[in-house]
């Protein structure tokens, strides 16, 4: 029994780390979301409008 402090500190430590490295997975994956959508925006920001009816080229006539 004398071992059983030690045996709870590793296991809170342990613990600690685990929701540290769960914290810092969630903050990654909330900015590469963030940079995700950024990036849509941008794209579609960029894209030009496409015409409703194709221009008639040299070939067609």
């Amino acid at each position: 029994m004398t071992h059983l402090p030690f045996i709870i500190a590793a296991f809170a430590v342990f613990v600690l780390v685990l929701a540290c490295d769960a914290f810092g997975s969630w903050l990654r994956l909330r900015l590469a979301r963030r940079q995700a959508t950024r990036r849509q925006q941008r794209l579609h920001a960029r894209a030009k409008p496409q015409p409703d009816a194709p221009l008639a080229t040299e070939l067609s006539r």
